[in-house]
Protein backbone atom coordinates (compact mmCIF):
# COMPACT_ATOMS: atom_id res chain seq x y z
CA UNK A 1 0.00 0.00 0.00
CA UNK A 2 1.29 3.55 -1.08
CA UNK A 3 0.66 6.41 1.25
CA UNK A 4 -2.73 6.68 0.43
CA UNK A 5 -6.12 3.86 0.26
CA UNK A 6 -6.31 3.59 -3.63
CA UNK A 7 -9.99 3.08 -3.13
CA UNK A 8 -12.25 4.59 -0.42
CA UNK A 9 -14.47 2.29 0.75
CA UNK A 10 -17.34 3.87 2.90
CA UNK A 11 -21.39 4.23 3.85
CA UNK A 12 -23.30 7.20 3.53
CA UNK A 13 -26.78 6.34 5.18
CA UNK A 14 -28.16 3.72 2.77
CA UNK A 15 -25.48 4.41 0.29
CA UNK A 16 -22.12 1.61 -0.46
CA UNK A 17 -19.70 4.45 -1.83
CA UNK A 18 -16.42 3.60 -3.81
CA UNK A 19 -13.98 6.09 -4.79
CA UNK A 20 -11.11 5.58 -7.12
CA UNK A 21 -8.61 7.41 -5.82
CA UNK A 22 -5.60 7.50 -7.79
CA UNK A 23 -6.26 11.36 -8.81
CA UNK A 24 -2.40 11.75 -9.85
CA UNK A 25 -2.63 9.01 -12.31
CA UNK A 26 -6.55 9.62 -13.40
CA UNK A 27 -8.05 6.98 -11.39
CA UNK A 28 -6.10 3.97 -13.24
CA UNK A 29 -6.91 0.74 -12.20
CA UNK A 30 -4.03 -1.60 -10.40
CA UNK A 31 -4.86 -5.20 -9.36
CA UNK A 32 -4.83 -4.22 -6.05
CA UNK A 33 -7.78 -2.06 -6.72
CA UNK A 34 -10.18 -4.18 -8.31
CA UNK A 35 -9.47 -6.80 -5.54
CA UNK A 36 -11.23 -3.85 -3.11
CA UNK A 37 -13.91 -3.13 -5.01
CA UNK A 38 -14.90 -7.26 -4.89
CA UNK A 39 -14.42 -7.29 -1.60
CA UNK A 40 -16.29 -4.47 -0.73
CA UNK A 41 -19.36 -5.37 -3.34
CA UNK A 42 -19.60 -8.67 -2.13
CA UNK A 43 -19.93 -7.57 1.33
CA UNK A 44 -22.44 -4.93 0.55
CA UNK A 45 -24.56 -7.81 -1.42
CA UNK A 46 -25.87 -9.24 1.40
CA UNK A 47 -26.05 -5.97 3.92
CA UNK A 48 -29.96 -4.74 4.43
CA UNK A 49 -28.46 -1.25 5.16
CA UNK A 50 -26.91 -0.80 2.16
CA UNK A 51 -29.48 -0.57 -0.69
CA UNK A 52 -27.42 1.87 -3.22
CA UNK A 53 -23.88 1.52 -4.79
CA UNK A 54 -21.85 4.25 -6.26
CA UNK A 55 -18.81 4.53 -7.65
CA UNK A 56 -17.21 7.75 -8.61
CA UNK A 57 -13.19 9.15 -9.19
CA UNK A 58 -11.23 11.71 -7.27
CA UNK A 59 -10.15 14.89 -8.65
CA UNK A 60 -11.53 16.76 -11.36
CA UNK A 61 -10.12 14.92 -14.68
CA UNK A 62 -12.37 11.59 -14.54
CA UNK A 63 -13.74 8.69 -13.23
CA UNK A 64 -10.71 6.21 -14.64
CA UNK A 65 -8.18 5.95 -17.44
CA UNK A 66 -8.27 2.25 -17.36
CA UNK A 67 -6.04 -0.31 -16.43
CA UNK A 68 -2.12 0.87 -15.23
CA UNK A 69 -0.82 0.15 -18.59
CA UNK A 70 2.51 0.55 -16.91
CA UNK A 71 2.68 -2.23 -15.01
CA UNK A 72 0.84 -4.18 -17.80
CA UNK A 73 4.57 -3.17 -20.31
CA UNK A 74 6.60 -3.68 -17.17
CA UNK A 75 4.93 -7.33 -16.75
CA UNK A 76 4.77 -8.17 -20.10
CA UNK A 77 8.58 -8.04 -20.64
CA UNK A 78 9.13 -10.33 -17.47
CA UNK A 79 6.81 -12.84 -19.31
CA UNK A 80 3.22 -11.76 -18.15
CA UNK A 81 2.30 -13.19 -15.19
CA UNK A 82 1.14 -10.76 -13.03
CA UNK A 83 -1.17 -9.40 -15.63
CA UNK A 84 -2.68 -12.54 -16.67
CA UNK A 85 -4.07 -12.77 -12.79
CA UNK A 86 -4.89 -9.31 -13.00
CA UNK A 87 -7.42 -9.47 -15.41
CA UNK A 88 -8.60 -12.13 -14.20
CA UNK A 89 -10.10 -10.70 -11.37
CA UNK A 90 -11.05 -7.69 -13.19
CA UNK A 91 -13.21 -9.36 -15.96
CA UNK A 92 -14.42 -11.19 -12.72
CA UNK A 93 -15.17 -8.11 -11.13
CA UNK A 94 -16.95 -6.61 -14.47
CA UNK A 95 -19.38 -10.09 -14.59
CA UNK A 96 -20.04 -9.49 -10.72
CA UNK A 97 -21.14 -5.37 -11.78
CA UNK A 98 -23.02 -6.98 -14.22
CA UNK A 99 -25.13 -9.16 -11.99
CA UNK A 100 -25.07 -7.07 -9.58
CA UNK A 101 -28.41 -7.47 -7.25
CA UNK A 102 -28.83 -3.62 -5.82
CA UNK A 103 -28.73 -1.09 -7.59
CA UNK A 104 -25.16 -0.05 -9.32
CA UNK A 105 -25.04 3.54 -9.67
CA UNK A 106 -21.34 4.78 -11.99
CA UNK A 107 -21.05 8.73 -12.46
CA UNK A 108 -19.32 8.71 -15.49
CA UNK A 109 -17.92 12.45 -15.29
CA UNK A 110 -14.95 13.08 -16.95
CA UNK A 111 -12.52 10.58 -19.06
CA UNK A 112 -13.55 7.27 -18.91
CA UNK A 113 -11.61 4.75 -20.69
CA UNK A 114 -10.57 0.89 -20.95
CA UNK A 115 -11.20 -0.43 -17.57
CA UNK A 116 -12.72 2.90 -16.72
CA UNK A 117 -15.54 1.48 -18.81
CA UNK A 118 -15.43 -2.12 -17.43
CA UNK A 119 -16.35 -0.75 -13.67
CA UNK A 120 -18.90 1.65 -14.77
CA UNK A 121 -21.15 0.64 -17.97
CA UNK A 122 -22.11 -2.70 -16.83
CA UNK A 123 -23.60 -0.92 -14.07
CA UNK A 124 -27.75 -0.90 -13.62
CA UNK A 125 -27.67 3.19 -13.64
CA UNK A 126 -24.80 4.86 -15.90
CA UNK A 127 -24.91 8.36 -15.61
CA UNK A 128 -22.73 10.59 -18.13
CA UNK A 129 -22.33 14.55 -17.85
CA UNK A 130 -21.16 17.25 -20.43
CA UNK A 131 -17.68 16.59 -19.29
CA UNK A 132 -17.98 12.72 -19.71
CA UNK A 133 -15.49 11.41 -22.69
CA UNK A 134 -16.12 7.45 -22.94
CA UNK A 135 -13.53 5.48 -24.85
CA UNK A 136 -12.28 2.21 -25.50
CA UNK A 137 -8.88 2.99 -26.72
CA UNK A 138 -6.53 -0.13 -26.97
CA UNK A 139 -5.67 -0.40 -30.40
CA UNK A 140 -3.50 2.27 -30.36
CA UNK A 141 -1.61 0.44 -27.96
CA UNK A 142 -1.51 -2.90 -29.91
CA UNK A 143 -4.07 -4.42 -27.88
CA UNK A 144 -7.99 -4.99 -28.10
CA UNK A 145 -10.98 -4.01 -26.31
CA UNK A 146 -11.47 -5.82 -22.99
CA UNK A 147 -13.58 -6.01 -19.76
CA UNK A 148 -16.30 -6.70 -21.71
CA UNK A 149 -15.72 -3.79 -23.79
CA UNK A 150 -16.41 -5.93 -27.04
CA UNK A 151 -19.78 -7.12 -26.19
CA UNK A 152 -20.72 -3.71 -25.29
CA UNK A 153 -19.61 -2.34 -28.34
CA UNK A 154 -20.98 -5.38 -30.41
CA UNK A 155 -24.84 -4.27 -29.36
CA UNK A 156 -24.42 -0.67 -30.39
CA UNK A 157 -26.77 0.23 -32.96
CA UNK A 158 -25.50 -0.45 -36.69
CA UNK A 159 -21.71 -0.52 -36.56
CA UNK A 160 -21.29 2.37 -34.63
CA UNK A 161 -19.46 -0.14 -31.90
CA UNK A 162 -17.27 -1.18 -34.67
CA UNK A 163 -16.22 2.34 -35.19
CA UNK A 164 -15.46 3.12 -31.64
CA UNK A 165 -13.58 -0.03 -30.83
CA UNK A 166 -11.43 0.10 -33.92
CA UNK A 167 -10.67 3.65 -34.34
CA UNK A 168 -10.31 4.20 -30.18
CA UNK A 169 -12.63 7.39 -30.67
CA UNK A 170 -13.77 8.93 -27.80
CA UNK A 171 -17.26 10.06 -27.23
CA UNK A 172 -19.47 12.96 -25.19
CA UNK A 173 -22.53 11.89 -23.22
CA UNK A 174 -25.44 11.93 -26.14
CA UNK A 175 -23.31 9.61 -28.05
CA UNK A 176 -22.40 7.02 -25.25
CA UNK A 177 -25.70 7.11 -24.87
CA UNK A 178 -26.76 6.13 -28.54
CA UNK A 179 -24.19 3.53 -28.17
CA UNK A 180 -25.56 1.65 -25.18
CA UNK A 181 -22.85 2.30 -22.58
CA UNK A 182 -24.63 4.86 -20.50
CA UNK A 183 -28.48 5.29 -19.34
CA UNK A 184 -28.73 9.14 -18.08
CA UNK A 185 -27.07 12.47 -18.29
CA UNK A 186 -27.35 14.59 -15.11
CA UNK A 187 -25.22 17.91 -15.22
CA UNK A 188 -21.82 17.85 -13.79
CA UNK A 189 -22.64 20.42 -10.95
CA UNK A 190 -25.40 18.26 -9.40
CA UNK A 191 -23.63 15.14 -8.93
CA UNK A 192 -22.88 15.86 -5.57
CA UNK A 193 -26.65 17.16 -4.75
CA UNK A 194 -27.99 13.48 -5.92
CA UNK A 195 -25.35 11.09 -4.14
CA UNK A 196 -26.24 13.25 -1.22
CA UNK A 197 -30.28 12.01 -1.76
CA UNK A 198 -29.25 8.49 -2.91
CA UNK A 199 -27.84 8.23 0.50
CA UNK A 200 -31.73 8.30 1.67
CA UNK A 201 -33.60 7.52 -1.17
CA UNK A 202 -34.30 4.78 -3.71
CA UNK A 203 -32.58 5.61 -7.65
CA UNK A 204 -36.34 5.98 -8.83
CA UNK A 205 -36.68 8.69 -6.89
CA UNK A 206 -33.30 10.35 -6.32
CA UNK A 207 -32.53 10.65 -10.17
CA UNK A 208 -35.05 12.04 -11.93
CA UNK A 209 -34.79 15.44 -10.50
CA UNK A 210 -31.27 15.93 -11.67
CA UNK A 211 -31.14 14.77 -14.99
CA UNK A 212 -30.80 17.08 -17.71
CA UNK A 213 -30.99 18.06 -21.13
CA UNK A 214 -28.41 15.90 -22.79
CA UNK A 215 -26.45 18.35 -25.71
CA UNK A 216 -26.22 17.14 -28.77
CA UNK A 217 -24.03 14.32 -29.91
CA UNK A 218 -22.25 14.07 -33.22
CA UNK A 219 -22.34 10.13 -34.33
CA UNK A 220 -26.39 9.93 -34.89
CA UNK A 221 -25.54 12.15 -38.25
CA UNK A 222 -22.53 9.99 -39.36
CA UNK A 223 -24.85 6.90 -39.24
CA UNK A 224 -25.07 6.40 -43.10
CA UNK A 225 -21.41 5.87 -44.13
CA UNK A 226 -20.39 4.44 -40.68
CA UNK A 227 -23.23 1.84 -41.20
CA UNK A 228 -22.00 1.04 -44.71
CA UNK A 229 -18.13 1.23 -44.44
CA UNK A 230 -18.02 -1.02 -41.17
CA UNK A 231 -20.28 -3.38 -42.29
CA UNK A 232 -17.54 -6.01 -43.70
CA UNK A 233 -15.90 -8.62 -42.16
CA UNK A 234 -12.53 -7.73 -43.03
CA UNK A 235 -10.21 -4.94 -42.21
CA UNK A 236 -8.98 -4.59 -45.82
CA UNK A 237 -12.70 -3.84 -47.06
CA UNK A 238 -13.45 -1.48 -44.35
CA UNK A 239 -10.42 0.69 -45.01
CA UNK A 240 -11.64 0.27 -48.78
CA UNK A 241 -14.53 1.58 -48.25
CA UNK A 242 -13.52 4.43 -46.06
CA UNK A 243 -11.26 5.67 -48.20
CA UNK A 244 -13.54 5.04 -51.21
CA UNK A 245 -17.01 6.72 -49.20
CA UNK A 246 -16.24 10.76 -50.52
CA UNK A 247 -16.93 11.48 -46.87
CA UNK A 248 -14.23 13.36 -45.37
CA UNK A 249 -15.04 12.14 -42.01
CA UNK A 250 -14.78 8.41 -43.10
CA UNK A 251 -11.71 9.41 -44.80
CA UNK A 252 -10.37 10.61 -41.54
CA UNK A 253 -11.38 7.42 -39.67
CA UNK A 254 -9.31 5.32 -42.12
CA UNK A 255 -6.18 8.07 -41.61
CA UNK A 256 -6.88 7.36 -37.72
CA UNK A 257 -6.96 3.43 -38.25
CA UNK A 258 -3.58 3.21 -40.57
CA UNK A 259 -1.84 4.77 -37.46
CA UNK A 260 -3.40 1.64 -35.14
CA UNK A 261 -1.86 -1.53 -34.69
CA UNK A 262 -2.31 -3.79 -37.70
CA UNK A 263 -2.72 -6.88 -35.99
CA UNK A 264 -4.54 -5.34 -33.01
CA UNK A 265 -7.47 -4.06 -35.70
CA UNK A 266 -8.05 -6.97 -36.99
CA UNK A 267 -8.10 -9.28 -33.72
CA UNK A 268 -10.35 -6.42 -32.61
CA UNK A 269 -12.66 -6.80 -35.77
CA UNK A 270 -12.69 -10.45 -35.20
CA UNK A 271 -13.62 -10.24 -31.30
CA UNK A 272 -16.48 -7.77 -31.95
CA UNK A 273 -17.91 -9.88 -34.99
CA UNK A 274 -17.49 -13.22 -32.10
CA UNK A 275 -18.78 -11.31 -29.15
CA UNK A 276 -22.42 -10.57 -30.98
CA UNK A 277 -22.72 -14.70 -31.55
CA UNK A 278 -21.56 -15.14 -28.09
CA UNK A 279 -24.33 -13.37 -26.71
CA UNK A 280 -23.62 -13.56 -22.74
CA UNK A 281 -21.00 -10.62 -21.13
CA UNK A 282 -19.95 -14.17 -19.25
CA UNK A 283 -18.64 -15.69 -22.73
CA UNK A 284 -17.22 -12.69 -24.31
CA UNK A 285 -15.39 -11.63 -20.59
CA UNK A 286 -13.86 -15.72 -21.28
CA UNK A 287 -12.95 -14.86 -24.49
CA UNK A 288 -11.45 -11.27 -23.56
CA UNK A 289 -9.39 -13.25 -21.56
CA UNK A 290 -7.59 -15.77 -24.27
CA UNK A 291 -7.18 -12.54 -26.66
CA UNK A 292 -5.76 -10.36 -23.71
CA UNK A 293 -3.41 -12.94 -22.83
CA UNK A 294 -2.04 -14.17 -26.09
CA UNK A 295 -1.38 -10.39 -26.61
CA UNK A 296 1.41 -10.47 -23.52
CA UNK A 297 3.52 -12.65 -26.10
CA UNK A 298 3.09 -10.11 -28.90
CA UNK A 299 5.75 -7.31 -29.68
CA UNK A 300 2.82 -4.65 -30.39
CA UNK A 301 1.15 -4.44 -27.14
CA UNK A 302 4.43 -3.51 -25.41
CA UNK A 303 5.99 -1.64 -28.38
CA UNK A 304 2.52 0.39 -28.17
CA UNK A 305 2.56 1.26 -24.83
CA UNK A 306 5.98 2.35 -25.11
CA UNK A 307 5.25 4.62 -27.87
CA UNK A 308 2.36 6.06 -26.39
CA UNK A 309 3.56 6.43 -22.83
CA UNK A 310 6.73 5.35 -21.80
CA UNK A 311 8.68 7.17 -24.61
CA UNK A 312 6.17 9.23 -25.82
CA UNK A 313 7.16 9.57 -29.23
CA UNK A 314 3.85 8.59 -31.00
CA UNK A 315 5.57 6.61 -33.20
CA UNK A 316 5.58 2.97 -32.74
CA UNK A 317 6.89 0.53 -34.95
CA UNK A 318 4.17 -2.20 -35.25
CA UNK A 319 4.92 -6.04 -36.47
CA UNK A 320 3.49 -6.67 -38.82
CA UNK A 321 3.59 -3.11 -40.38
CA UNK A 322 0.51 -3.72 -42.46
CA UNK A 323 -2.68 -4.99 -42.57
CA UNK A 324 -1.85 -7.41 -45.68
CA UNK A 325 0.88 -8.97 -43.79
CA UNK A 326 -1.44 -10.19 -40.82
CA UNK A 327 -2.09 -13.50 -41.59
CA UNK A 328 -5.69 -15.53 -40.50
CA UNK A 329 -3.50 -17.92 -38.27
CA UNK A 330 -1.60 -14.87 -36.41
CA UNK A 331 -5.56 -13.53 -35.90
CA UNK A 332 -6.56 -17.27 -35.09
CA UNK A 333 -4.05 -17.91 -32.00
CA UNK A 334 -5.61 -14.77 -30.10
CA UNK A 335 -8.87 -17.19 -29.80
CA UNK A 336 -7.17 -20.46 -29.48
CA UNK A 337 -8.20 -22.27 -25.92
CA UNK A 338 -5.49 -21.84 -22.88
CA UNK A 339 -5.80 -24.78 -21.95
CA UNK A 340 -7.75 -26.18 -18.71
CA UNK A 341 -5.97 -24.64 -15.73
CA UNK A 342 -5.68 -21.35 -17.66
CA UNK A 343 -8.68 -20.37 -18.82
CA UNK A 344 -10.87 -18.12 -17.02
CA UNK A 345 -14.36 -19.93 -16.81
CA UNK A 346 -17.68 -17.60 -15.74
CA UNK A 347 -21.19 -18.75 -14.21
Amino acid sequence: MTGQEEVLVRTEGRLGRLILNRPKALNALSHGMVVRIEEALTAWRDDPAVRTVVISGAGERGLCAGGDIRAIHDDARRGGGASADFWRDEYRLNALIARYPKPYVALMDGIVMGGGVGVSSHGSVRIVTERSRVAMPETGIGFAPDVGGTHLLAQAPGELGTHLALTGAAVGAADALLCGLADHFVPADRLDRLVAELAHAPVDDALPPHAGLVPPGELAAHREWIDHCYAPDTMEEIVERLVGSGVPAAKEAAVTLGAKSPTALKVTLSALRRARRLGSLERVLEQEYRVSCAALSTPDLVEGIRAQVIDKDRSPRWSPARLDEVTESDVSRYFAPLGDDRELRLS
